[in-house]
């Protein structure tokens, strides 16, 4: 048994690690994010220097699967930042009200706007941090090798000639490019942008799991080009790589947003790293060649600070065809990420084969006209690049409630299982059916 003074001793030493414990959380904010290590050690050592009482914590998640940490985890557990590139996710997180509002962080000196978009959310539930567009980069001795020109919109990406040597990531594994999907989806319209980003998606040589490894790809020369959100593209060049990038004219630039988490916690310390980020010397950070990304303030107001030639969000913003729609890209989330995996990511090699199909057709028909193989080929196209879902169904209400509901109920999960199942199948069918219509197009052009 212990003595009076060995319990009294036990105490005070568990006392004094639980206060040492305390303290150390107190000190500590964990940042949940989707941005690469180059960008949050640059940030972790700038804000850690500036603040030495206070520590980061960075957590590397997809965008999506940051959304679902923080809705899995209770309050007083979550982290305290969300730090990530797509508005529609800071959406789905004050929908579920999982942000808390903190005005007191946001830079005065930063516009309201960047074109017609709103830097913030009007109820001060996440701020822009940085501005971001979505394009195409290219390597160019790749391009050169290949005698390939450089493309200069979307639309030039669906043309035979780059079958094989374009990459995309899975906008279900990264947040950039489901806002690159989206983009396009609102700038041609639901039919034909889903047509577009099929066919785009045909001539892919690969669909990648995670957004970083299509514009390290593209540096290396593994792939010509890749579909990327503009900092991956900036990033490569200014850091040396022999790469180029274009905003297509149907863009966006829309904010890169930071938040605080409700729940968190350590709320206080948290605002401080938001506030930092907005401040002056956090959006200086954004030039540095790793990062390569638009401030949220004028480029004119960094004076001899801005890399020459850098791009212009403001300008961007001004001539971009697509005013997004952040509400219109969050409701319909889950259903565009899912679709695209089950007609394109575990479809890629029956679409890539029925674009190789209706490419070799399309070239036999421009040497030698046929009407009957040409009605052949129409119907070709349209079973390899419509989308299973029409335009109708997308503004259905109770559809896209379905994919909002709790996955943990086994009803739900059974429901969402057999229509995806569905729509794997369904588009394998579809990829089939038109690579043997373009078979019979062929057989018929003697």
């Amino acid at each position: 048994m212990l003595s009076r003074h060995a319990i009294r001793t036990l105490s005070l030493g568990l006392m004094t690690a639980f206060s040492v414990l305390s303290a150390a959380q107190a000190g500590t904010v964990s940042v949940v994010t989707s941005f690469p290590k180059e960008l949050t050690e640059a940030y972790k050592k700038a804000f850690e220097a500036r603040n030495p009482g206070i520590k980061l914590e960075i957590l590397n998640k997809n965008t999506t699967a940051s959304i679902a940490y923080i809705k899995e985890l209770a309050v007083g557990q979550r982290p305290d930042v969300m730090w990530a590139s797509a508005p529609d996710a800071f959406e789905v997180l004050a929908h579920d009200k999982l942000l808390q509002a903190a005005p007191e962080v946001k830079n005065p000196e930063a516009p309201a706007k960047v074109g017609n978009y709103p830097l913030n959310d009007p109820e001060n539930l996440y701020y822009g941090q940085a501005l971001a567009g979505y394009g195409l980069m290219w390597n160019t001795r790749y391009m050169q090798a290949h005698k390939l020109a450089a493309p200069k919109e979307w639309a030039d990406l669906v043309k035979p000639e780059y079958f094989g040597h374009v990459a995309v990531s899975s906008p279900s594994r990264s947040g950039t490019t489901h806002l690159t999907v989206e983009t396009i989806l609102q700038g041609e319209g639901w039919e034909k942008g889903w047509s577009q980003m099929l066919q785009i998606s045909g001539n892919c040589a690969a669909v990648t799991d995670r957004s970083f490894a299509v514009p390290d790809g593209v540096n290396n020369g593994q792939y010509g080009i890749g579909l990327v959100i503009d900092f991956f593209g900036l990033a490569g060049k200014y850091s040396g790589y022999p790469v180029e990038f274009v905003y297509p004219s149907v863009t966006a630039v829309v904010p890169a947003n930071i938040a605080l988490v409700a729940g968190g916690k350590n709320a206080e310390e948290a605002k401080k790293f938001i506030s930092f980020t907005l401040s002056r010397e956090g959006q200086e950070l954004l030039f540095d060649p790793k990062i390569s990304r638009l401030p949220i303030l004028p480029n004119a107001s960094f004076g001899a600070k801005v890399p020459a030639n850098y791009p212009d969000a403001q300008a961007i913003a001004k001539r971009a065809k697509v005013s997004f729609d952040s509400k219109l890209s969050g409701d319909r989330y889950q259903v565009v990420v899912s679709m695209f995996d089950q007609m394109v990511t575990f479809r890629l090699k029956d679409l890539q084969a029925a674009t190789k199909a209706i490419h070799e057709a399309e070239r036999k028909l421009k040497a030698k006209p046929n009407a009957q193989a040409a009605e052949l080929l129409k119907q070709a196209r349209s079973f390899a690049y419509s989308p299973l879902v029409s335009d109708s169904m997308i503004k259905d209400e109770a559809f896209l409630a379905l994919f909002r509901k709790n996955k943990k109920d086994v009803a739900v999960a059974k429901q969402l299982t057999g229509l995806e199942d569905m729509w794997n199948s369904k588009a394998k069918a579809n990829y089939d059916k038109a690579r043997e219509l373009a078979g019979q197009a062929v057989a018929l052009i003697k």
